[in-house]
């Protein structure tokens, strides 16, 4: 037996460690290329009629203009090139033939609810299930859980599982006289006290036995490199402990799967998956596994509950197809999508369903599981894949060098770093959420779902416009258009959405002609909003605030540059949870 290695020092990209052809790629015929200089050209002329671009700026500024910067600060450039690929090495590249695992989520509070779920789901497509304990289902539930579920045809997964759970699995197929399905998984925790006890149970019975998560630090706010050090970590921590128990490398290998996120961000995704399977085979590699060890690396992936949104929650099946899509190209081995209606509490027949069939139709109606590793030879997600590897090794030798885990290792500052980043970006609408910071309907009726105990401690994207939307603003902005509706419209329509992301409602005057027509309509309220051209603003926008002022207005707001006399302005870019929380502030 080799002992996993304590340190995990040096990078990925060693020759001398890689095999001859899993080094550089060169994934591109000969015949196979374009003129980068044409597309430089077509690009900024479009760049340059949407004022992005000067005239006077040459046609390569637009690499810089359109390259993005993820949150690990990682370089996404807008398309690949050949040269991307000079360098990299690749390995542990995805495995899974053929469909992957429709996985449903089940969980409490109601164990016969829950069962009815269940021989639903597994009537209709999903093909195992995930049994959440601890979120309202205990030890003590899953007979009635699981009642009527085959267990030697659909592979039940445990989470917050302990001994006594998996003692209880085991105990139920024993009692219907059938063996579980291989691919189930008794769920102990990487760092539980009961893991050696859990795995061995597992290997007397031929499944798998550990989790090793990424899921808990990414519902935290944590990046996607992030996840990957945090999820490689437990699966090394996993490995360590199995080890020393007596376990071979290859043995307790076979016994661990791993939890990851998808989001809609599709290519960081796809790039994490193909990035996580690298870096276990790197660790595996470093441990002394066997090659058949090496190149498996179990992937359950569950679509992004931190991107969900609890108004506006039809766009959840968006976000939810594009994760699971994702999912499926990155070549994840099981996929459950989060039912649309989660966030609103336990969800209903009609959120289980589409959550089920998204897989379903991706599967057998776009056919995405037909080939294993569709984004293989794209220079783009080759690049990608290459750095985000790298910004998660360094994750794991950060968590490692400080102790593992259970340490003291800084990685709630790191993360609490990138979320504040993100919550900054979704602030100033630069990471824009659809029905929360962008096209809100203050208006909508949610559906209405009975309570659930899952989800509490995820932070949400857009949970400080939503905790807004909760409690929205008790009187209205007034709206002060002006001129015709065909010139004010732009920014009137702008002001308007920016106030309901806020749960903030706006009285319009509507077509104005001067001062006197918008007085007419003004009745009285705080806080004013100016909405019109810079024509208007520069011909009467002063007399009109000087006005409205003297019929009681107390703040006034301007959509556009600021003018003459005005307390605040809006525009595109602006800081719009802080601009929101001061007019709230002055309308309370």
């Amino acid at each position: 037996m080799t002992d996993v290695p304590t340190d995990l020092e040096g990078g990925l990209n060693e020759p001398e460690e890689l095999e001859p052809e899993q080094g550089s790629l060169r994934l591109a015929s000969p015949d196979d290329h374009y003129d980068a200089t044409a597309w430089e050209a077509a690009t900024a002329a479009v760049l340059r009629k949407s004022r992005r671009l000067g005239e006077d700026d040459p046609d390569s500024l637009v690499w810089d203009k359109l390259t993005r910067t993820t949150l690990d600060g990682i370089a996404v450039a807008p398309i690949g090139t050949p040269d991307d690929l000079d360098g990299l090495a690749t390995s542990g590249r995805p495995t899974r033939a053929g469909d992957w695992d429709i996985r449903a989520h089940l969980s409490g509070p109601d164990a016969a609810a829950a069962n009815e779920a269940a021989l639903l789901d597994l009537d209709n497509g999903a093909t195992s299930l995930w049994v959440e304990l601890g979120a309202g289902l205990g030890v003590e539930d899953l007979p009635r859980a699981l009642q009527g579920v085959l267990l030697d045809l659909a592979p039940v997964v445990l989470s917050g599982s302990s001994l006594a759970a998996a003692q209880q699995l085991v105990a139920l197929a024993d009692d219907a006289g059938t063996d579980l399905h291989p691919g189930t998984n008794l769920g102990a925790d990487a760092a539980a006290p009961d893991l050696v006890d859990v795995a061995k149970l597992a290997q007397e019975h031929g499944v798998l036995g550990v989790v090793a998560s990424g899921i808990d630090i990414h519902e935290r706010g944590a990046s996607d490199a992030q996840e990957l050090g945090v999820a490689i970590a437990a699966g090394v921590a996993a490995l360590r402990t199995l080890t020393e128990s007596g376990l071979g490398v290859d043995e307790a290998a076979a016994l661990i799967e791993f939890r990851l996120a998808a989001t809609d961000e599709q290519f960081p995704t796809i790039a994490k998956l193909r990035a996580a399977r690298r870096l276990w085979a790197r660790v595996l590699e470093l441990s002394g596994a066997g090659d058949a060890a090496s190149a498996q690396m179990r992937q359950h992936v569950v679509t992004s509950r931190p991107q969900m949104s609890k108004y506006d929650p039809w766009v959840n099946m968006l976000r939810g197809t594009v994760a699971a899509f994702a999912a499926g190209v990155g070549g994840a081995e099981a996929v459950t999508v989060i039912p649309f209606d989660e966030p609103l509490g336990q969800p209903d027949v009609l959120g289980r369903r589409i959550a089920r069939n998204t897989s379903s139709l991706l599967i057998s109606e776009s056919h995405v599981a037909r080939v294993a590793d569709p984004a293989g030879g794209s220079y783009a997600v080759e690049k990608l894949t290459d750095d985000l590897a790298a910004a998660g090794w360094a994750e794991l030798q950060r968590i490692e060098a400080g102790g593992g885990l259970g340490a003291d290792t800084g990685l709630t500052e790191r993360v609490e770093a990138v979320a504040t980043e993100r919550d900054k970006q979704v602030a100033e609408r630069k990471r824009p959420l659809t029905g929360v910071t962008e096209f809100p309907n203050l208006g909508e009726q949610l559906p209405e779902r009975n309570p659930s105990p899952v989800g509490a401690d995820v932070r949400r994207y857009g949970a400080a416009f939503e905790a807004m939307r909760d409690e929205p603003a008790a009187s209205p902005v007034f709206l002060a258009t002006m001129g015709p509706i065909a010139v004010h419209t732009a920014r009137a329509t702008f002001a308007t959405n920016l106030f309901a992301a806020g749960g903030v409602a706006v009285e319009a005057a509507g077509a104005t002609d001067g001062v006197e027509s918008v007085l007419a309509a003004y009745e009285d309220q705080k806080v004013v909003c100016l909405a019109g051209a810079d024509a208007a603003y520069a011909e009467w926008g002063t007399a009109l605030v000087t006005a409205l002022r003297e019929a009681g207005a107390e703040h006034v707001i301007i959509a556009g540059k600021p003018i003459e006399g005005v307390d605040d302005s809006c525009a595109m870019g602006v800081d719009a949870l802080a601009f929101l929380t001061t007019t709230r502030e002055k309308l309370a």
